[in-house]
């Protein structure tokens, strides 16, 4: 076993003492296998107590991130998105926090209803085509249609995160380009977190305002590596993703993927997206608000 192995399998073991702990906190049974989310920082499992069937999920994160009020709006985002209807997706029944100081951390518990269905994907990237009815892809537009109506200050920014990606990733000359649209979006609307046979959206932890299109986006690109999907994407959300923001929004999450990609996430999910990429870029303006910003202060004169 390498150092990396032994290191994750304790915080393994560690993560599985937070569910018991949460377990009893909330005095219900876990059922079934835990599950372990991306870079093991959220275990859930299905559980069985007073509600009923709920499911049941322990989040973990350092301290210090929790300290800048932008940056920690995932924390309560689960719960902040119970206000959200008309979409189909979990509630939060209870939930409750706690601080483990030798480690640094603060570990938060949520108890959900528990929703029926399989994934679309056992991971965020769609590797095999799905079979689905067509009610199912007219919720899914209409469920991204409804999140970008909603009014919400969360992760309300001048210019996205994905804006200093975009330009770590592409380069200023890309970056000075784009004009930003803001709209709600759930913000990580990628094949594990969509269930099948009937629709149902998982982990609402980034909910809040992002660039109009990003939804569309994510599910586009993240669908790359199976065609048939990703052309029946890309027509239900032609509108928005062949839109100038969508553009803007294809570029944030192809940003977002190659960052990831350039630490060995996506191996078989970079080049098509690099590609994509270089075919958006391909359609931008000459100049963007950027760039004439920067012409401007280069002819601005002394004095003037």
């Amino acid at each position: 076993m390498t150092r990396i192995e032994a290191t994750d399998a304790t915080f393994t073991a560690w993560m599985r003492d937070n569910l018991a702990h949460a377990a009893n906190h909330f005095g219900v049974t876990v059922t079934g296998d835990p599950v372990l989310g991306w870079a093991l920082r959220s275990i859930s499992a299905p559980a069985h107590g007073p509600d009923g069937r709920v499911w049941l999920r322990v989040l973990t994160e350092r301290t210090h991130w929790l300290d800048d009020p932008d940056l920690a709006a995932f924390w309560t985002g689960n719960v902040d998105a119970n206000t959200i209807t008309g979409v189909p997706k979990p509630t939060v029944l209870h939930w409750t926090e706690w601080n483990v100081p030798e480690e640094q951390r603060r570990v938060r518990a949520e108890l959900m209803t528990f929703v029926d269905g399989s994934p679309c994907s056992p991971t965020d990237v769609l590797s095999e085509p799905l079979e689905l009815p067509e009610h199912w892809w007219q919720q899914l537009r209409h469920t991204v249609n409804t999140i970008a109506t909603i009014a919400t200050q969360r992760f309300a920014r001048s210019t996205p995160p994905a804006g200093s990606r975009i330009r770590q990733i592409f380069g200023d000359t890309v970056a000075d380009r784009l004009s930003w649209t803001p709209a709600t979006a759930h913000g990580d609307l990628h094949w594990n977190n969509l269930l099948q046979p009937e629709l149902v959206v998982l982990d609402w932890e980034l909910w809040g305002q992002a660039q109009h299109g990003t939804d569309a986006a994510t599910l586009y690109l993240y669908a790359l590596p199976a065609p048939d999907t990703a052309r029946q994407v890309h027509a239900l959300f032609a509108d928005l993703l062949d839109s100038p923001a969508g553009h803007v929004a294809q570029l944030g999450v192809a940003a977002r993927i190659l960052h990831r990609a350039e630490h060995g996430e996506y191996p078989d999910l970079a080049a098509p997206v690099r590609a994509l990429a270089d075919r958006v870029i391909a359609t931008l303006p000459r100049t963007g608000p950027g760039e004439q910003t920067r012409q401007v202060r280069r002819e601005k004169r002394p004095g003037q």
